[in-house]
């Protein structure tokens, strides 16, 4: 079978999006997956050289944008319908999947407009715009969570949980050296989705003085996004911290197996990965989701026990800094907030929407 994956953007549309490419070619080896995105979403840098194919549309973003870019961004739809209409042609798939992003609304459009079956997945507990309008064009939702089955039709709707690279939260082959260099040092990651967040690396260079009387014990590996990185890793070194910066991880798995405590976002896919990783987490929610979602994401955890919250608005050096002392002194708490956050993991959700997928093309 031949599938299409449209959207990207974020690392919060394409990570679930490649779980599910995986599951897909997993199935069956002779099955094809192409992603349809745009050049300017994460998903040109993540997928370029990869496993996977990217054929890119002029799409753009309307959430966000003046007046002028949203009348930029309406005129854009047609041609970006015609680019996708004509990708969908060429490669004739058996079904096209929406991730969310801007690529897949003209994507699932084009794929209506061949008569190609489709579908969506939603990540969030309350919908995008994209999606709110995709529910009329698709004929399988998939969702993450079960308060989100309300926004679209029973019929066609399915609860699946996120899906996560397996990469993740499967060991690799240097787990065991990986587990001797994790006895040796508290170790925090620290990270604010693919692109950084300020908020986070400002509140945690000054939280460093508060943690001094740790410092022999800890290690911080930290992803600033590309603009914060040099003087992140220069605060640091000046504070004499035993410290990894860089703009961005590539091989987020590792991060994940080596780190004792993560501080970062609470989008979806981080949830979901967190979840699955069974990491003891300190969520700070971005501000300015749509809708709110991540202070809700990160809300539920809380009240299972499962994570901490910080809200961006009260995150500052010492609220941040008293947050790490204490996980760090009372590692039961940590240990049971492992044990709570697994309860919400789906290792599963790819392969289920591979299932649904595989019904829907035979049926």
């Amino acid at each position: 079978m031949r599938f299409v994956i449209a959207g990207g953007g974020t690392g919060g549309h394409l990570f679930p999006g490649m779980a599910i490419a995986e599951a897909f070619v997993e199935r069956e080896r002779a099955n094809e997956v192409l992603f349809i995105g745009t050049e300017k979403g994460i998903e040109a840098k993540v997928l370029a050289g990869g496993r996977f194919p990217l054929r890119t549309i002029q799409a753009k973003p309307l959430k966000g944008r003046s007046f002028l870019g949203k009348l930029k961004a309406i005129w854009a739809i047609p041609a970006a319908i015609s680019e996708a209409y004509a990708i969908l042609r060429e490669f004739r798939p058996d079904l096209v999947l929406g991730v969310g992003g801007y690529a897949s609304g003209p994507t699932l459009i084009a794929a209506s407009i061949l008569r190609t079956k489709r579908a969506i997945h939603e990540q969030n507990v309350i919908p995008g715009m994209t999606n709110r309008i995709l529910k009329w064009f698709s004929q399988r939702i998939f969702v993450s969570f079960e308060e989100t089955k309300s926004y679209f039709p029973d019929g066609k709707t399915i609860v699946t949980g996120n899906p996560v690279r397996k990469e993740i939260f499967q060991p690799g082959p240097n787990s065991k050296e990986i587990e001797k260099r994790k006895e040796a040092r508290f170790t925090v990651l620290i990270f604010g989705g693919s692109g950084g967040a300020h908020r986070i690396n400002q509140a945690m260079m000054e939280a460093l003085d508060l943690l001094q009387e740790l410092r022999p014990s800890l290690r911080f590996f930290h992803q600033t996004g590309r603009d914060d990185v040099d003087w992140v890793s220069k605060g640091y070194q000046e504070k004499a911290f035993d410290a990894w910066v860089r703009p961005f991880f590539e091989d987020m798995a590792t991060y994940y197996q080596l780190s004792d405590l993560i501080i970062c976002r609470s989008g979806a896919t981080t949830v979901a990965e967190l979840a699955l990783c069974g990491k003891a987490a300190i969520l700070i929610p971005y501000p300015y989701a749509a809708h709110n979602h991540q202070v809700i994401n990160a809300q539920k955890l809380v009240e299972m026990g499962g994570a901490q919250m910080i809200r961006d608005e009260e995150l500052s050096g010492p609220s941040l800094a008293q947050a790490i002392l204490e996980l760090y002194h009372q590692p039961e708490k940590r240990i049971r907030m492992e044990e709570r956050i697994q309860q919400v993991g789906r290792p599963r959700a790819a392969e289920e929407i591979v299932d649904h997928c595989y019904a829907l093309v035979r049926g």
